[in-house]
């Protein structure tokens, strides 16, 4: 029997090739001990996050349901939450138009949907690329959506515009717009008409851009008369103009009151059973910026002057006037100066 005594544990720490010393092996070890067990802290309070919880929705038409955002700006008390997602229930999948304004969103939506039908979404079809309409994309790309877009969008998701957007989204919106947020192109690019065809159901696509951006695209369910109008419309409240080329915006208000749908869904706002009162609101006052503060810019009249004199009485009642009004009128002084320059 072998009765040589076993080597110290210091010993077989000290005759390795790389020795580190007993105190600093104790370090090391809980240090890994530390970390195993954040590990199984972490893989626990995975194991209980709730599942998300869905979003409120209401039944428009048969087949048809509406999430509606809140009247406000984006903010991390809202989640984003300030635009309008609309879906119809097929027997062969779901249609989703419009994503939401962040990924958290785009969970509730998809569990909502789960309470109504187990059929998954089959297509997700994007009114225009500004932010809360597109940041849940990312999740519906994930449960295997095909994302239908304007193929002008394709040059907003290029640009700085998109870039810094997203930047700035991710200090303001946080922890609801992060790291982890992404933009997401489309699957399919339109460039002319078409009819999605599900189950039955058949929802023709329209591009009318350029109006409020210049990838605009409506859809209008032909079984139900319902018209998905993107940020066309923003029911009963003032529109964010932004850089719009307003001219067309108008045009495009046109060829939808000549659809004469029955049910219309904003992008912003209730929906609509006077469909053609809310389109003819937005260009009434889309029509009222472009003659005040064109009449302005003709005169060389300064911006500051020209606001004050305008009659706002018709629209200042509308939720979003303060908010939205002047930068509206800036920009389409702005807009106008630069029509006049080019004649």
């Amino acid at each position: 029997m072998n009765k040589t005594a076993a080597p110290h544990p210091r010993s077989r720490v000290q005759a390795t090739s790389h020795p580190i010393g007993w105190p600093r092996l104790k370090r090391r070890a809980r240090a890994a001990l530390g970390a195993l067990a954040g590990a199984w802290a972490l893989s626990g309070a995975l194991a209980q996050t709730p599942a998300p919880q869905p979003l409120p929705v209401q039944q428009v038409a048969p087949g048809t349901w509406l999430a509606q955002g809140e009247a406000a700006l984006g903010s991390p008390a809202n989640r984003n939450f300030i635009s309008n997602a609309a879906f119809v229930v097929t027997p062969e999948g779901v249609v989703v138009i419009d994503a939401l304004g962040s990924p958290a969103l785009a969970d509730g939506l998809l569990a909502a949907i789960a309470r109504i039908t187990p059929l998954p979404v089959r297509y997700v079809i994007v009114t225009h690329y500004h932010a809360d309409h597109i940041y849940g994309l990312q999740r519906f790309k994930a449960a295997g959506a095909r994302i239908v877009a304007g193929t002008q969008g394709r040059e907003y998701l290029a640009s700085d515009t998109a870039r810094l957007r997203l930047q700035a989204s991710r200090e303001e919106l946080a922890p609801w717009i992060d790291e982890a947020t992404q933009l997401v192109p489309a699957d399919r690019w339109l460039d002319g008409p078409t009819v999605i065809e599900l189950g039955g159901e058949r929802l023709r696509v329209q591009p009318v851009g350029p109006a409020h951006t210049p990838e605009d695209l409506v859809v209008l369910h032909e079984r139900t008369g319902v018209l998905f109008t993107g940020d066309l419309v923003f029911q009963g409240r003032i529109p964010f103009v932004g850089q719009a080329d307003s001219s067309s915006w108008i045009r495009s208000l046109d060829q939808l009151l000549a659809l004469e749908p029955r049910l219309l869904v904003p992008g912003h706002g209730a929906i609509s059973s006077q469909p053609a009162a809310d389109l003819r609101l937005t260009r009434d006052y889309l029509v009222h910026l472009r003659q005040a503060m064109g009449e302005a810019a003709a005169n060389l009249e300064p911006f500051e002057d020209a606001y004050a004199r305008t009659d706002w009485s018709r629209f200042e009642s509308l939720p979003l006037f303060q908010a939205a009004n002047r930068i509206n009128a800036y920009n389409t002084y702005l807009l106008m100066e630069r029509e006049g320059m080019g004649r």
